[in-house]
């Protein structure tokens, strides 16, 4: 599987490299064009035919060998989920193969639709994300936040199960209001402003959070410093000083 990874990685760069070069065909010289578009497409009639080649005579034989049944209606499914490549099967269309095998509830773990994480991984997994969160239900009572080593704004326990309401200037809370409305009646499912602190740039979002019947389950505020962000320029590989 590394191989082929490798070789799905080389074909995205030669396809890319291809686009750039015709994005950029009114400022080349014709022949410097030619060439380079040339030099991508003739490099992808080389990968792409090998790459065909190994799937069809090692990768799928050895699957078919290896994969049972159960594993390959979940291989169907994460496929239907993820979407296709040039062409979509038609018994995909409109419908999603359901997995053949739940997700086992090991003891002490908390268990999700794709997976399943113990109490203090999850929590440790929400405190290490570059964003805080709060968490309010659908009666507007605060029901979580994380805690993030460097919080931007501090959040005091003792808000758990106040009303939001409770927790913003009264000047504001009308505003407050207005979006949980427009949340619970769907009007909107995101509101967002920014503000300066100490010459920092603070990104606050909320997002309407809803269950699989779309049914209203609360509102979930998204607090993160973009100031370093916007900074960035060009890329940066994985693991580049």
């Amino acid at each position: 599987p590394a191989i082929m990874w490798t070789e799905h990685d080389e074909q995205r760069e030669e396809i890319k490299e291809a686009s750039k070069t015709l994005e950029n065909k009114e400022v080349l010289g014709f022949e410097e064009f030619k060439g380079k578009l040339l030099s991508h497409l003739k490099n992808l009639t080389n990968l792409i035919p090998n790459h065909f080649y190994k799937e069809e005579n090692i990768l799928f034989p050895i699957a078919l060998e290896l994969i049972g049944d159960a594993e390959w209606r979940e291989i169907r499914a994460s496929m239907d989920d993820l979407g296709y490549c040039c062409f979509t099967p038609e018994d995909a269309i409109g419908k999603k193969v359901e997995l053949a095998k739940a997700v086992k509830e090991q003891e002490g773990e908390i268990t999700f639709e794709t997976g399943s994480i113990t109490k203090e991984g999850l929590e440790a997994m929400l405190n290490t994300l570059p964003v805080d969160i709060t968490f309010v239900d659908k009666e507007d009572t605060v029901r979580y936040f994380s805690q993030t080593k460097e919080r931007i704004f501090p959040r005091a326990k003792a808000i758990i199960g106040r009303k939001v309401q409770q927790c913003h200037p009264q000047k504001s809370i009308h505003v407050v209001n207005q979006i949980l409305d427009d949340f619970r009646d769907g009007r909107r499912d995101v509101a967002e402003f920014w503000i300066q602190q100490k010459e920092r740039l603070i990104y606050i979002r909320y997002f309407a959070v809803h269950g699989k019947d779309r049914g209203y389950l609360g509102c979930l505020e998204v607090t993160q410093d973009i100031t370093d962000l916007q900074k960035l320029e060009g890329e940066k590989r994985l693991l580049e000083p």
